[in-house]
């Protein structure tokens, strides 16, 4: 077994989306050739409604799939197909956009005011940017949770882990979707095959992805009296960690455990042009889905 050395680890950025969604990014928007096929992924977590409760109106999508995984408060739904419904804590919803939908995401929160979820961005290949839109609603019930004798705890959202299956399926980028919590001062070996391009979002707690030699943790800023000083952390909350090539991630757990997401997948290695939440492959297969969307012929079915 080869552990996974990390490339890279950097703190999610505050930024604001839909109608003034307060959010952080961890990544998207840019060049995301080492995240292939993952396009973005945003953490919005707040504690004060007027931060969320404006959402994400109307809008279109084309060319990708968005996963949104719920952990607090709840999420309504709608699209131009006619479908709605509202996620819930644990749930999961695996939309695949294909050729072209409008949808709205409106979230609410729970009952003190809290709201807390992710949501990922899958690219799809070329063969499939134009296939029929789809849905997967998943309810947290039916999401697979394996407990290890050490006291991990793994929810297998999508593809295959220790014997179990997530529920989502017919994924063009074979991935891999986990929710991972550690024990504390627990250290644990993740299997990752080599072909996948891999990273981890840190969300709770605190700990070290180590490769073969020397923890490597996250670099923040530290202000003093005189000065700020950048020192070297372990990785904590809203952290990203990306990994290089090998088959297993490693992770010591701090003094409180650490949970994260391990999400994995294989790379598509195909051009990349978009426009917001339209992602194509050429500049010309964008101006005219920008064109259609302009005219009224962006929805292809109905």
């Amino acid at each position: 077994m080869s552990i996974r050395p990390v490339k890279s680890i950097h703190e999610a950025s505050p930024t604001m989306e839909g109608a003034g969604v307060k959010l952080h990014r961890a990544f998207g928007f840019g060049n995301t050739s080492e995240f292939d096929p993952f396009l973005l992924f945003d953490d919005f977590r707040n504690e004060r409604p007027e931060d969320y409760l404006k959402g994400f109106p109307w809008h279109p999508h084309r060319g990708i799939e968005t996963i949104t995984y719920v952990l607090s408060g709840t999420v309504d739904h709608g699209d131009s197909l006619g479908n709605t419904g509202t996620l819930g804590a644990g749930d999961v919803q695996w939309m695949t956009a294909g050729s072209g939908i409008m949808h709205q995401e409106m979230p609410k929160g729970d009952a003190k005011g809290q709201m807390h979820g992710f949501q990922l961005w899958a690219n799809l290949p070329s063969s499939l940017k134009m296939t029929e839109p789809r849905y997967q609603d998943i309810e947290s019930a039916a999401i697979p949770e394996i407990i290890d004798d050490d006291g991990t705890i793994v929810r297998v959202v999508c593809g295959d882990f220790w014997g179990k299956r997530g529920p989502v399926d017919g994924i063009a980028a074979d991935p891999r979707y986990l929710d991972v919590f550690v024990p504390a001062g627990v250290r644990k070996r993740l299997p990752v095959e080599t072909y996948r391009q891999a990273f981890a979002y840190v969300f709770e707690g605190s700990g070290t992805f180590r490769d073969a030699s020397k923890p490597f943790g996250v670099l923040t800023e530290r202000g003093t009296p005189e000065n700020e000083v950048l020192v070297r952390e372990q990785t904590g909350n809203r952290s990203l960690v990306l990994f290089d090539s090998g088959d297993e991630v490693t992770v010591q757990a701090g003094d409180e455990g650490i949970r994260f997401l391990l999400v994995s997948g294989k790379p598509l290695k195909e051009p990349v042009a978009w426009y917001g939440p339209i992602v194509m492959n050429t500049r010309d297969e964008l101006r005219q889905a920008v064109s259609e969307l302009n005219d009224g012929t962006f929805i292809k079915h109905r």
